[in-house]
């Protein structure tokens, strides 16, 4: 196969004076580490006027502040292009660097397993499903995590939820511009056929009822419900029109817990959000989908390295180049004392 390089720097050589260029103009894919990072350092500011909170702006500021670059080829493409192949992460739940790489672990691993899936599931079908609640003030969030978790295992129990075959679920809170907290939920359901159009059919308006049932409201709660279609479905395998929905449902269900933006928006948001969400539970999953995300299963290791890209082996000693932040103007700079 034909190798193809990168339009900016063609491979390991690189260049003759590469000392104080950007990991961007060795890679502009690799943009959003600048972005990722440089909020991250907004979050620790944050964290670092709080007493309470000055331990997690510590091991934001020291999180990812090295990134260390191998050169890779993708098997399928040919493409040569920068892997990251080691690096140091703080793991605290806001931190946005870690969320984002966390977010991708997870996506990996989902698609990972889809093709066993497939196989020993060729007839099912998929629904996305947004669950929501009213607003609430933030300082009843934990209180309201709680009252959902306890109506999602009520709505599992109803015996229109019982043909699901799977589930993956993952709770985001967005920010009111009240100052409030908006809880929802998001979840994939792996479903039989005649859920979508048969005798186990629930249409839009009955999971309305549903979750408003289980919340034990007085007032019908907002559900978005779509069916995950594709035109020509093949037994045994996923057709291109299903794969490209599925990954944007994916996408959509294993994303941040909280934006960036709200994170950002209000310091004493940010630090109630933290204290109500402390040790809280985000993700959840069941049926034949329990164990796909392995969410118990999060090492430093899994943050360097969380995609599903076919490429080339990695050599032991494989020479890797090095990137620095700097934190003046928000960018990783190439630095040859970080190469190894």
């Amino acid at each position: 196969m034909e190798e193809k390089h990168s339009p900016c720097v063609n491979n390991s050589a690189g260049l003759a004076d590469d000392t104080g260029l950007n990991l961007v103009d060795y890679s502009p894919k690799d943009a959003p580490w600048d972005v990722h990072r440089g909020q991250t350092d907004d979050v620790a500011m944050i964290y670092a006027a709080e007493r309470q909170f000055k331990r997690y702006a510590e091991r934001m500021d020291e999180c990812s502040g090295i990134l260390r670059f191998g050169w890779d080829t993708n098997q399928e493409t040919g493409e040569s292009r920068l892997k990251l192949r080691k690096a140091q992460f703080c793991r605290v739940r806001y931190c946005t660097t870690c969320q984002w790489r966390r977010t991708l672990m997870w996506q990996a691993r989902f698609f990972q397993s889809l093709p066993d899936l497939v196989e020993a599931h060729p007839k099912s079908r998929w629904i996305f499903l947004t669950l929501t609640v009213r607003n609430c003030e933030i300082t009843d969030l934990k209180q309201m995590l709680k009252h959902m978790n306890d109506s999602w295992q009520r709505l599992k129990d109803r015996k229109e939820f019982k043909p699901v075959q799977g589930w993956v679920r993952t709770t985001e809170v967005t920010r009111g511009k009240d100052g409030s907290a908006h809880p929802h939920f998001h979840a994939l359901l792996m479903v039989p056929p005649s859920m979508l159009a048969g005798k186990n059919y629930v249409k839009q308006s009955k999971w309305v009822e549903l979750w408003g049932d289980c919340l034990r409201v007085d007032y019908l709660p907002n559900v978005d419900v779509r069916a995950i279609k594709s035109r020509s479905p093949k037994s045994g395998e996923l057709s291109t029109d299903i794969t490209a929905a599925l990954q944007k449902a994916v996408v959509e269900t294993l994303k941040y817990s909280v934006k960036p933006d709200d994170l950002l928006a209000d310091e004493g948001w940010l630090m109630e959000l933290t204290k109500q969400t402390h040790k809280k539970r985000f993700v959840a999953s069941g049926g034949v989908l329990k164990d796909i995300l392995k969410v118990d299963q999060e090492s430093n290791e899994d943050l360097v390295k969380p995609d599903s890209e076919p490429s080339e082996p990695v050599e032991e000693d494989e020479p890797l180049i090095g990137f620095g932040w700097n934190p003046s103007d928000r960018h990783y700079k190439r630095s040859r004392k970080f190469d190894t």
